[in-house]
């Protein structure tokens, strides 16, 4: 009666977990609502900042001055004014905004919008106004000078901005001070804005460069516990994720408190804005919400006085680009910005995070498919772990060969059950026995299943990267084919819990098989929960990434593989394992005859 009790807690426990972790992920980490197309018409946000430039403040930040309504904005209307100067570089495309001199359409070559290989390019950056508006802009504050503000229509020199050659803005303010910006692109993603102003008036000017990034947050990635959305900078040693966007938009404005950036910006999962101070230079960074979902990350240089005659120069860079793990670092040891690689949230586990896709990426490199890389991956892992895999079932063999002396010990000392644990560790001691041996394997798996999981949410490498053309098409998202939609035959998306995916299904057989064949006794109460084990984590594990179930099926089939090879090597480990499961399964079939 006890262990049908107790089997009948763990199958209501297992249904709490099964339908409890949907619930929470879903209530604690939204998915995004679909994107709807880059050429929808919105309404501009009455806080859009078109008429002024920022001004400075006391505070050493930028404030938002009173605007006007820009109206509806339509992608592909504005991107067809005249006013733009071409961007072609070798990964990106698109233009600068003369109005303003902002840098606000940016498309990604080498990334596309969807797992649709006929998909669009990823536009990061957008004109104001638009439904993705996010864009960058330099200029100027100043005290008895007149600036540039965001209705400025600049001259240009009418070239188009690429990896060889740059582009000269110019606007002259009437009063003996010329201002310029001079853009320039690497190879990659980075954008140098050299700003200059030259007075030739016969007095003084104090004027303070500054850059800002402005985005929405309709279109960003969601913060979860494992992964950072929103503002992130770099500031010496620290580096700061947060606030994110609903704390930001209550406070209003938040003030980094490392002091000097080494960069700042806007981070997502896979792609990053950042601005890149001039090395040496005094620069304020600050966050702040400029209303209707529009954020802004502002960087303020000092102050400067220009004497009559001189000029004065800051060199600012911005990263517009996809968190590619390698490109970033090469950013950080070739061009100086200290711990930009960790604008990829890879958590406490970046020292075995960064190989694990290194790995993968050598590994593809290799054979041209992810997913043959994870089964790589999981080779080479179970093939590390081989050695400590023979000891444990060595270790077992020793435990089955004790298992009469503790019986012994048990039944001598059972009304005395401190003397009986000290008895049994003293003949484990005699005999070499090891009883955590078993422990061992799946403490170590733990940090290689965690790794894997960060690799395939983080590393933009698996993005939209297929296993099976015709039917995993992305491995960082779930298994396609379930059973509800007749394995991708109907145009149906099962809810998350009940979207049981070949893999899952996989998962729970192989799973189960592990168990069957596993050489640890266990008394009836354990058997009943292991036997349902398998099947609860097949409902949990379906909505993960496709590539952390095939990994972990790879690794149960290893699994079975191995213990198969071990019984041959150990006989009577075998022997002794059907002996005592066939032993308490006679045992538990009597209770429940009793029962």
């Amino acid at each position: 009666m006890d262990n049908q009790r107790n089997l009948l807690f763990a199958v209501l426990l297992s249904a709490a977990l099964l339908f409890g972790w949907d619930y929470f992920m879903s209530s604690f980490y939204p998915q995004p609502d679909p994107v709807a197309e880059t050429d929808a018409v919105v309404q501009a946000p009455a806080e859009a900042g078109v008429a002024a430039a920022p001004v400075a403040t006391s505070g050493d930040s930028l404030s938002t001055p009173s605007s006007v309504d820009a109206g509806p904005v339509d992608l592909a209307t504005e991107l067809a004014a005249p006013t733009r100067l071409k961007i072609d570089a070798a990964r990106v495309e698109g233009s600068i905004n003369l109005v303003g001199a902002r840098i606000d359409d940016i498309e990604l070559k080498d990334h596309r919008q969807t797992v649709d290989d006929e998909s669009g390019p990823v536009q990061l950056f957008a004109p104001q106004g638009t439904e993705g508006q996010y864009f960058a802009q330099f200029g100027w504050v100043g005290e008895g000078v007149s600036v540039p503000d965001a209705r400025t229509v600049w001259q240009s020199d009418g070239g188009t901005l690429s990896e060889s050659t740059s582009v000269d803005l110019t606007w002259d303010n009437g009063e003996g001070q010329v201002f310029a910006i001079r853009y320039a692109i690497d190879e990659n993603y980075m954008v140098t804005a050299t700003q200059t102003v030259a007075n030739s008036a016969p007095g003084p000017v104090v004027v303070r460069p500054y850059g800002l990034i402005t985005r929405t947050s309709s279109n960003a990635s969601f913060s979860q516990w494992i992964v950072h959305s929103g503002p992130m900078g770099g500031y010496g040693d620290t580096i700061e994720d947060g606030p994110d966007y609903d704390d930001l938009a209550e406070d209003g404005i938040y003030n980094p408190e490392g002091g000097a950036p080494d960069w700042f910006g806007f981070s997502d999962i896979y792609w990053l804005s950042a601005l890149i101070p001039q090395q040496g230079e005094e620069a304020t960074p600050s966050f702040r919400s400029i209303g209707n979902d529009l954020f802004r990350a502002d960087l303020l240089y000092a102050p400067t006085t220009v004497p009559a005659g001189a000029s004065l120069t800051r060199e600012t860079r911005l990263f517009a680009g996809a968190k590619e793990s390698a490109l970033l670092d090469q950013y950080r040891d070739e061009g100086g910005i200290e711990n930009f690689g960790k604008a990829i949230d890879w958590g406490w586990f970046e020292w075995f995070v960064k190989p694990m896709v290194w790995l993968l990426r050598t590994f593809y490199e290799f054979v041209g498919n992810f997913g043959v890389a994870i089964i790589m991956l999981t080779v080479l892992i179970r093939g590390l772990l081989f050695p400590i895999a023979q000891k444990q079932f060595a270790s077992m063999a020793q435990m089955k060969a004790v298992q009469p002396k503790m019986k012994a010990i048990q039944e001598r000392y059972k009304d005395d059950k401190q003397k009986q644990q000290q008895e049994i560790m003293a003949l484990y001691k005699k005999e070499g026995v090891n009883p955590l041996a078993g422990c061992l394997p799946i403490l170590i798996q733990i940090p290689i299943f965690f790794a894997l999981y960060k690799a395939l949410i983080l590393a933009i490498e698996m993005r939209h990267k297929p296993f099976l053309e015709f039917w995993i098409k992305d491995l960082s998202a779930p298994d396609p084919w379930t059973i509800l939609n007749l394995f991708g035959l109907l145009p149906f998306e099962p809810p998350s819990f009940l979207a049981i995916g070949v893999l899952a299904v996989l998962l729970g057989i192989t799973m189960w098989l592990t168990f069957r064949l596993n050489p640890t006794a266990m008394d009836p109460i354990q058997q009943q929960i292991f036997s349902i084990m398998p099947w609860v984590l097949m409902f949990v594990m379906a909505p993960f990434a496709a590539g952390l179930l095939l990994y972990w099926v790879t690794s149960n089939i290893l699994t079975l593989a191995q213990q198969t090879y071990l019984y041959s090597r150990h006989p009577q480990l075998k022997a002794a394992s059907e002996k005592q499961k066939a032993d308490q399964d006679k045992v538990a079939t009597r209770d429940q005859g009793k029962s």
